[in-house]
């Protein structure tokens, strides 16, 4: 049913500030992922910067020297021994290529390509992208001593690229980030893939076999009927077998970092549960009443165990690879001697032109190119996710190559070649930069109607929200042809629920007609003892033409919700509160309450307040600014005619 929307009430006097705690610990993967790669960015090029310098200064030897310092690690009657450049570039990187995994993993379970129809254009996007800089590569240095390296113009960097976007596209373009995040993912498994054929001298068979079988058992541990809910004994089983398959691949002669990628592959990433989360809830109360460390223990594995070990691993690994491990690979490979005539011959090196051409004019070329085909009606294909101008400074973007480019060079080169390889690379960071930036200057001066038609044209949104709005059943505030409807799962105890309100508030009054606002419910029953209470009193106002005014009330006086509060609301209001009383006793409003709860498990939610934009989850922060900022791209795109 459609309520009627009555006079506004005054706010809560609670203090709002601008991002709640809830807002910080809940903020998206994705848009986390992708934060923390653009922040990394700047740590990268720093490290990038000392590497030069030090390699150019008055210490240069001691830059070789340090990194060429052979590291052993001796075991009984077995051993490894290597360089600390190869510790890094063999043994950390592998870490940067689990979390790589890892996200990937996450957007195919739970992210823009759960529908894998969906995957058609980035990966062959990234297809694309790889063989036109393979055959500009080729072209330079087909027939010479270079030729071997054509596996140093594949690769696009993660950290850099996005990097770049997000200092040339508004914090809004998410396809576009994930898109790029796509096509880098496959970028990366194909340069690992070529790793392994290409650069690989010697191959145990034993050592791969036995590599194959403890990927096996990694995979097959989370299956084992003993370890289900051991999740300590299974997180150390899983080290020691991540370790000794790791040890099995650096001893088969295959780059070991394909054990990162792959290990990240095969980790699921899902939405936590209500049944888990109240399971946690229920532990902490039990260490809440008997405070042993026995019960402890308990409530840190309920509470870890709601979440997927995909996020897990995420959560503690990617500060590490991004702010550490990815600078400490620039700082061990970009370090680039620059002696008399270096820089004259790479301008006419064949291996500096290669790369170089390869990534900023091969890398454009071949995504928008195999774009093109993969999208194609006559071939089946899908409409593009993003449109063509973007898309095209997202190729852009892509041609900036540097981590696994150095990682290539470096078992390809060596010598006054290597060097020429790497500043190829490096050339291809700014060369790229300035291309893109040229791009996205064009696209923001196209005019509306283009950029209308092009929007227009794109791909529809996955949607989150399992049932739509029903004019007839759900609570609305606004007119039902609004362009922008915003749907809150909420819980009447929920402080943030309270501060939100707010906030809600003022993007009604700001948006009038534009907006429609509409409350669902979803009592946490295990932390908020009145919520359902609160939630069929609601309910009952409702059946007497009042929903809104006991919502509003019942928000301000969060901390009094027992019956005969409500008893005193319904008669403030002027409700009949002996009805409402009466039926509250014989629970009559239970099922409504419960068809919104049903429908918040169906779009996975498990937490409030969670918001739903035309369909699509609102993941991170609902203050003003945020959630303005989100309503006004999707009222934008709704105008334009375009999904939203």
């Amino acid at each position: 049913m459609a309520d009627a929307e009555p006079a506004s009430p005054e706010a809560q006097a609670s203090s709002y500030t601008d991002r709640t705690a809830w807002a910080r610990n809940l903020a998206a993967p994705v848009r986390d992922f992708l934060s923390t790669e653009t922040g990394s960015a700047s740590v990268l090029l720093a490290a990038t910067a000392a590497a030069l310098l030090w390699a150019n200064s008055p210490w240069w030897h001691s830059y070789e020297s340090l990194w060429r310092t052979n590291l052993s690690i001796t075991l009984g009657g077995g051993s490894i021994s290597t360089s600390l450049r190869h510790w890094v570039n063999e043994g950390l990187m592998t870490f940067f290529f689990l979390v790589v995994g890892l996200e990937a993993k996450r957007e195919l379970d739970l992210g823009e390509l759960r529908e894998r129809r969906r995957l058609a254009i980035p990966v062959l996007a990234a297809i694309g992208g790889m063989a036109v800089p393979v055959g500009i590569y080729l072209a330079f240095n087909a027939g010479g001593p270079g030729a071997r390296g054509w596996g140093a113009a594949m690769s696009t960097d993660t950290a850099l690229a996005l990097g770049a976007l997000a200092l040339l596209t508004p914090r809004a373009a998410t396809r576009l980030r994930v898109f790029l995040l796509t096509l880098a993912v496959v970028d990366d498994l194909g340069a690992l893939v070529v790793i392994a054929i290409v650069y690989t001298h010697h191959v145990s068979l034993v050592a791969l076999a036995v590599a194959l079988a403890l990927f096996v058992l990694l995979f097959a541990l989370r299956y084992i009927p003993l370890l289900q809910g051991r999740l300590s004994l299974m997180r150390q089983l899983a080290v020691i077998v991540g370790a000794a398959l790791w040890v099995a691949m650096f001893k088969s002669g295959i780059d070991p970092v394909v054990a990162g990628l792959a290990a990240g592959l095969v980790t699921s990433a899902y939405q936590p549960s209500r049944e888990d989360l109240e399971r946690a809830t229920a532990l902490a109360r039990s260490f809440r009443e008997q405070p042993t460390p026995e019960m402890a223990r308990s409530a840190q594995v309920g509470v870890r165990s709601a979440i997927s070990l995909n996020e897990r691993l995420q959560h503690g690994l990617h500060p590490w690879t991004s702010y550490v491990i990815v600078p400490l690979f620039a700082l061990a490979n970009a370090g680039i001697h620059v002696r008399s005539g270096l820089l004259e011959d790479a301008i006419t090196s064949p291996v500096t032109l290669g790369i170089l051409f390869g990534y900023v004019v091969g890398k454009p070329v071949g995504i928008l190119g195999a774009s093109w085909l993969a999208s194609r009606p006559v071939l089946h294909g899908p409409r593009p996710a993003i449109s063509w101008p973007v898309l095209a400074g997202g190729a852009s973007v892509a041609g900036i190559g540097f981590t696994v480019s150095l990682l290539v060079s470096s078992l390809a080169f060596h010598g006054e070649q290597l060097d020429e390889a790497k500043l190829g690379a490096l050339g291809s960071i700014l060369f790229a930069t300035l291309l893109s930036a040229g791009v996205f200057g064009v696209v923001k001066r196209l005019p509306g109607r283009v950029r209308a038609r092009q929007i227009g044209a794109t791909a529809e949104d996955i949607l989150d929200l399992s049932d739509d709005v029903d004019a007839e059943r759900d609570h609305i505030r606004g007119p039902d042809d609004a362009p922008v409807t915003l749907v809150e799962y909420g819980d009447f105890e929920c402080p943030y629920c309270g501060q939100a309100e707010s906030v809600i508030r003022e993007l009604v009054s700001s948006f009038g007609d534009d907006i429609r606002y509409v409350w669902r419910h979803l009592p946490l029953n295990d932390v908020h003892p009145n919520a359902q209470l609160a939630a069929e009193a609601s309910e009952a106002a409702a059946a007497q033409g009042s929903f809104w005014e006991m919502h509003d009330t019942l928000l301000r006086h969060q901390g009094d919700l027992g019956p005969s509060d409500i008893r005193d609301y319904a008669r403030q209001l002027g409700l009949d509160g002996n009805r409402i009383s009466e039926e509250l006793r014989r629970r009559e409003y239970a099922p409504r309450v419960s068809e919104d709860v049903a429908s918040a498990d169906e779009s996975g939610v498990s937490g409030t307040p969670t918001f739903f934009v035309n369909g699509r989850r609102h993941y991170g922060a609902y203050d003003v600014g945020t959630l303005t900022q989100t309503v006004q791209a999707a009222r934008r795109r709704a105008r334009l005619g375009a999904p939203t």
